[in-house]
């Protein structure tokens, strides 16, 4: 995974994304939440908004909305929660070097998927993981990820103090250079 980020990173790069969205230069989060556990349920789902509602009023935060969470949204009744929430913009699920071109800029991603924890890992760019546990520990240990549930007062706290600079940051693991299939195709040949 981390040698398909980097063979398409400079690609990326030159996606015109953060041009269409009005972004330049500007300091932004990105957020993707599509997990049952979290969309599903309404209290939890709820529970992002009240941090995302404090976290916009610091950065906007950029939402690839995927389609199981934009129907949730909608049948729980936070489309107009979402509106008030100056900062907050949904947007249309983005192709993979769109994403990448987007949140490779971002100032912190907060996400409930694996593989995110792991390239943003990589870019040194601060996550946060809106789960309780991950399958990517090494992330936490030695990365720029912190798994901090679904609690509205430690995500935002972990988003202020990643905004702010004043938290840990990682390192890359080592073998995470992109260079894994040459080392494969050397232990083969």
């Amino acid at each position: 995974m981390i040698d398909s980020l980097f063979k398409h990173l400079e690609r990326a790069k030159q996606s015109p994304i953060r041009e269409q969205l009005d972004l330049g230069n500007k300091d932004y989060a990105v957020i993707t939440l599509h997990r049952p556990s979290n969309v599903d349920d309404r209290q939890v789902f709820e529970r992002i908004l009240q941090a995302l509602e404090t976290i916009v009023a610091r950065v906007p935060v950029i939402f690839p909305v995927h389609p199981r969470t934009r129907k949730m949204i909608q049948e729980f009744g936070f489309a107009e929660r979402i509106e008030r929430a100056r900062g907050l913009r949904l947007i249309e699920p983005l192709g993979y070097l769109d994403f990448l071109g987007l949140y490779s800029n971002a100032k912190l991603v907060l996400t409930d998927s694996g593989g995110i924890q792991e390239e943003t890992t990589v870019l040194g760019i601060p996550c946060l993981t809106l789960r309780e546990n991950t399958e990517r520990p090494v992330t936490v240990e030695i990365g720029t990820n912190v798994v901090v549930g679904t609690d509205p007062q430690k995500i935002t706290t972990e988003a202020i103090a990643s905004l702010n600079g004043t938290r840990k940051s990682g390192r890359t693991p080592q073998f995470w250079d992109g260079q894994t299939a040459s080392r494969i195709l050397a232990a083969l040949y």
